[in-house]
């Protein structure tokens, strides 16, 4: 039976997260902003069990950086052997660049 993946959050997906909650706080519609969040949650406790779910992200061509998309947001997260890191969690419409 194979060992089922861990998963961790980078300090700027927690961020983009809290961003989110924000906006959608400022904006008078925090129950938007929480039903987001419940749903990326969910989605993301999903991974371990099925971790190359995610399309492979378009800009950067690398089968270990993955992400899901769930309009209007894209979670983006890089799948190791043994463990799944989720590293940004951004607007749709927003591209990834190269460091």
């Amino acid at each position: 039976m194979s060992k089922k993946l861990v998963v961790t959050f980078a300090e700027s997906a927690v961020l983009d997260l809290e961003d989110i909650r924000d906006y959608y706080q400022e904006q008078h519609v925090p129950e938007i902003g929480e039903r987001f969040l419940r749903e990326i949650v969910a989605l993301v406790e999903e991974l371990p069990t099925h971790p190359d779910r995610g399309r492979m992200v378009p800009e950067f061509n690398q089968p270990s950086l993955r992400e899901l998309i769930h309009p209007p947001f894209r979670i983006v997260y890089r799948r190791g052997e043994q463990r799944i890191a989720i590293v940004r969690v951004w607007r749709s419409e927003r591209l990834m660049k190269l460091p």
